[in-house]
């Protein structure tokens, strides 16, 4: 994997607005450029009523109106990889306030494997073209005068990535907060071994670096929270922290994967996300359908 590249200024503070869905604990983040107006918005989230059937925008409206109260220019909406617990918001608001779309490179190995699992037809393009960006391990963009660079992180699905904008990282489902642990690795294409040398690699990053999580679910009955740094993770996170040895983490997240049920939103969201947020494609007379793989997952 590519060291931190050189055009990457890691002292750059981005001002970072959090918005917390509740019905599925996810956070999505406003990432301004503190010397411009340009912003990008990572891990937006789409509603959506399973039992009726029925999608609104709400909390994406809720971004769209900061972005607009604010006067930011919207410059990248990032998926840090294929959401099974929220569907993404991203061409919703990409229709309203333009930007480009990017997420990591293996969507298409994601595509493969979820186009199968759901019967997709050869008319469902498994290239990634959905997407307007494919990032490889150390690409680099712009978000106004920054930056920012995308860091392989698979492990919990091989396209996940790790987003480091100067001095924060937002780190997807790879990280939770020190007293969450870390993320499921027993989905299709996932491995706890490779998650383990994912988040060793997020944790060299400098100890000040500010981690922002995609999930929070307030263990223990404390207040919800998703912004930590390196330091705390690697002093106190109750899975990886310093001293826990790789083969003691499998056995850990192994055991615990075991325990765990899939996400209430997995089937609608692997089908809505590989396809960078829009719906299945109509039938003859207009109507959206999601499938249910029997036995599949």
């Amino acid at each position: 994997m590519s060291p931190i590249p050189h055009a990457v200024d890691l002292a750059v503070k981005p001002e970072v607005t959090a918005f917390f869905d509740a019905p599925t604990n996810t956070v999505s983040y406003v990432v301004k450029d503190p010397h411009s107006l340009a912003c990008a918005v990572i891990d937006s989230v789409m509603d959506i009523d399973y039992a009726a059937g029925r999608i609104a925008y709400q909390s994406a409206e809720a971004i769209i109106a900061f972005i607009k109260g604010h006067g930011l220019q919207l410059e990248w909406l990032i998926e840090t990889h294929v959401h099974a617990d929220h569907l993404s918001a991203a061409p919703y608001i990409q229709g309203q306030l333009g930007g480009k779309l990017g997420i990591g490179d293996k969507i298409t190995v994601v595509q493969d494997t979820f186009g199968k699992i759901f019967n997709e037809g050869t008319e469902f393009q498994r290239d990634g073209s959905q997407f307007d960006r494919l990032f490889a391990d150390g690409d680099t963009y712009r978000i106004g005068t920054m930056t920012a660079f995308a860091m392989h992180t698979p492990g919990h699905t091989p396209a996940c990535m790790t987003h480091v904008i100067g001095d924060a990282a937002f780190v997807g489902d790879t990280l939770f907060m020190p007293d969450g642990g870390t993320a499921r690795a027993d989905f299709p294409g996932g491995d706890p071994r490779v998650l383990f040398r994912s988040i060793k690699r997020v944790l060299d990053l400098p100890p000040q670096t500010r981690l922002f999580m995609c999930h929070d679910y307030g263990p223990n009955g404390r207040p919800i929270q998703w912004e930590t740094t390196v330091a705390e993770e690697r002093a106190h996170n109750i899975h990886v922290r310093d001293g826990v040895t790789e083969a003691e983490f499998v056995a850990l997240r192994t055991a615990r994967d075991a325990t765990l049920d899939m996400p209430r939103l997995i089937i609608p969201s692997i089908q809505v996300n590989m396809r960078a947020g829009d719906l299945p494609p109509p039938d003859a007379a207009g109507r959206r359908f999601l499938k249910v793989p029997i036995n599949g997952l």
